[in-house]
């Protein structure tokens, strides 16, 4: 693996890295990837069915029922802050 690829990884996942980690990282990225060449190398697949798991697992889901709601004082009981019929929230987005 290039220098250069492992700038353009750690830029694209915005990680921070150090001139001094580049060649560790440089290392350990070829590594897996030499892993993974490995792995493509292997032949005696074919004709196997993809594993999706190895358990015989299922999700398990219950029906969709309304019950009861709390009522609204003791929904915004342990609230931050509210003005006491919603709960207020610090502003995230600009408004245009």
């Amino acid at each position: 693996m290039e220098r250069a690829d492992v700038e353009k990884v750690a830029r694209l996942a915005r990680l921070a890295v150090g001139p001094g980690e580049l060649q560790e990282y440089q290392q350990r990225l070829g590594a897996v990837l030499d892993y993974v060449r490995l792995l493509d190398e292997a032949d005696n697949l074919q004709g196997v069915q993809p594993l999706y798991h190895p358990l015989p697992l299922q999700n398990v889901f219950r029906e969709d029922e309304a019950g009861p709601s709390l009522v609204r004082e003791a929904a915004l009981a342990n609230a931050c802050r509210t003005d006491g019929q919603y709960f207020l929230v610090p502003r995230i987005l600009e408004e245009k």
